[in-house]
């Protein structure tokens, strides 16, 4: 990783999401100000950016765009999910981008940010220089059923006890479809301790050794609340999106000549290599109309991009891709 910076600017993106309604976002720019453009995505839904995700670019060579998506970090309204979709953020990362006068930039997201990169591309695939993602989510439902119904809970079942210990056993066959009724529960109480339980199951499944860090981050009220009410909201809806439509055919032809790197954790059960792999496997071509394609297996890592061998390789597709893009 690069050593710490600061950002030259910050402000605000006013989006008027509806008459009553006003979605401010956080976003921030670093590095060389006459850089190559490069806008990062986090994860979530939910999630929010850290100073440390600045730390993927080189600041000499890059301009470096974060900004917090809809109802995350330093957006307000906090935890909003009205007006709060997949192609509402695909919006906002355009007007982001003409707010900043940016003509072309790489594309950098991990996780749900891997979805957004990848849902963004395939919407304005001529402002897009190259993909490096991150835990591949499509948002299928195999995915989701794999970690919040059946798959990952056989991985770790003291951590799935407490996950499911807020829903009452008759509805714990629709594991995503009961949290939406707890995390929009007319009691504070039950919505708080629900956002917990919801985000301590991701904060303790996503590396491969546990981090005592994450955990206490989920016990966070405000991170909680967001980053369990945004996910839970997209995953009830199923992305906004058809099921497995960021994988058709059709949808992948749209950004075959763009240059992407993959990089993803073997031991991943948050996201599994499987989808990763059924990117390659559609993504992958010969001839000159199709863009470079690359997959990076880490043999020692599970989801988190904190990890050290999905940090070395991600800092140096940035540097890849900065120099041949």
């Amino acid at each position: 990783m690069y050593p710490p910076i600061e950002p030259y600017e910050k402000g605000t993106l006013e989006v008027l999401a509806s008459p009553t309604l006003i979605h401010s976002l956080y976003y921030e720019v670093s590095g060389n100000k006459d850089g190559i453009p490069v806008v990062f995505l986090h994860g979530g839904p939910g999630g929010g950016v850290s100073p440390k995700d600045r730390q993927f670019f080189n600041p000499d060579k890059y301009k470096i765009v974060l900004f917090d998506q809809r109802g995350a970090g330093k957006s307000t309204p906090t935890a909003c999910i009205e007006h709060n979709t997949t192609w509402d953020l695909v919006a906002d990362i355009e007007l982001l981008r003409e707010k900043l006068t940016v003509e072309k930039w790489h594309v950098f997201g991990g996780s749900w940010g891997s979805t957004l990169a990848l849902a963004y591309a395939q919407t304005h695939p001529e402002r897009v220089r190259s993909l490096v993602l991150r835990g591949i989510f499509t948002l299928r439902k195999s995915e989701l059923q794999f970690f919040y119904q059946d798959g990952s809970s056989h991985l770790f079942p003291e951590e799935w006890a407490r996950y499911i210990d807020p829903v009452e056993p008759s509805k714990r066959n629709d594991m995503v479809k009961a949290y939406h009724s707890l995390l929009n529960s007319p009691d504070e109480k039950t919505r708080l301790r629900a956002a917990k339980a919801w985000s301590r199951w991701e904060m303790a499944t996503s590396r491969l050794y546990v981090s005592q860090d994450l955990l206490e981050e989920a016990e966070n009220d405000s991170f909680a609340t967001a980053f369990a009410r945004i996910e839970n909201h997209y995953f009830v809806n199923e992305g906004f999106m058809r099921d497995g439509q960021l994988l058709e055919e059709q949808s992948i032809e749209k950004i075959r000549h763009i240059p992407m790197i993959v990089v993803q954790g073997r031991y991943d059960v948050v996201c599994p290599a499987t989808t990763a792999w059924a990117l390659k496997t559609i993504r992958e071509g010969s001839g000159p109309e199709y863009g470079p394609f690359t997959i990076h297996l880490v043999p020692d890592a599970g989801h988190s991009s904190r990890e050290a061998g999905i940090e070395k390789k991600l800092v140096e597709a940035a540097d890849e891709v900065v120099e041949k893009y």
